[in-house]
């Protein structure tokens, strides 16, 4: 299949307009909002909860000029179908009329049963709408920032590939902004990992020999 091609997004607003203001007003958020508290009890690595993950994700978005319906109201739901039990998907399509546009927006950001975390990303990067791209890039911005807070060297480092790999190149298709404020997170944070040594001890054990007693 051929690759999908975007206009990639190279401006940033600065601030928001009338229009744009008219539009998020007119949004019908609190609904999704309803679905998301769900997560309040599902704590995170850096901290924190799904829930505020979910609202940061929005904030991204729209921080970066991002006034479409679909895609603020599933990044607002984005984590609701893998991490609450027993989810009921047609809470969402029955949330508004736009419900089932964002819930396959929200699948397509859904890790699936059958796929480890690298297939699911390259799923994405590969076959993913650009609303997806947009999404999973805001999501893992936040994610990077959270990542701040975490003392798991060989989680951040992990953490750190997995964003150059596959995150950069999508943000590169759909959004200039936003693959520019990655690649500062990544720095910063294998900053982190050198200044605590964390590389050096690394190459001493995989560098030491190996006993074959």
């Amino acid at each position: 299949m051929a690759k999908q091609k975007y206009e990639m997004k190279t401006e940033r607003s600065k601030n928001m307009n009338a229009q744009q203001m008219q539009t998020l007003s007119d949004m019908r958020l609190a609904p999704y909002m309803q679905l998301a508290t769900g997560l309040i009890g599902k704590a995170r690595h850096a901290g924190g909860n799904m829930f505020r993950h979910q609202m940061d994700t929005l904030a991204i978005l729209i921080d970066y000029g991002y006034i479409d319906s679909v895609l603020l109201k599933a990044s607002v739901v984005h984590d609701t179908v893998e991490d609450i039990p027993d989810f009921d998907r047609n809470q969402i399509v029955t949330a508004d009329e736009e419900g089932q546009q964002v819930l396959d927006l929200v699948l397509e950001v859904t890790r699936r049963d059958d796929e480890d975390k690298k297939q699911f990303l390259r799923r994405i990067l590969d076959t993913g709408s650009q609303k997806a791209k947009i999404l999973k890039c805001a999501d893992r911005i936040s994610n990077m920032i959270s990542l701040g807070y975490v003392t798991d060297p060989k989680f951040i480092e992990r953490y750190c590939d997995e964003t150059e790999f596959f995150l950069l190149p999508m943000a590169l298709e759909v959004d200039f902004n936003m693959y520019q404020e990655l690649i500062g997170l990544i720095m910063t944070r294998r900053r982190y990992l050198e200044d605590g040594g964390y590389f050096c001890t690394t190459e001493k054990k995989s560098s030491a020999p190996k006993n074959n007693a």
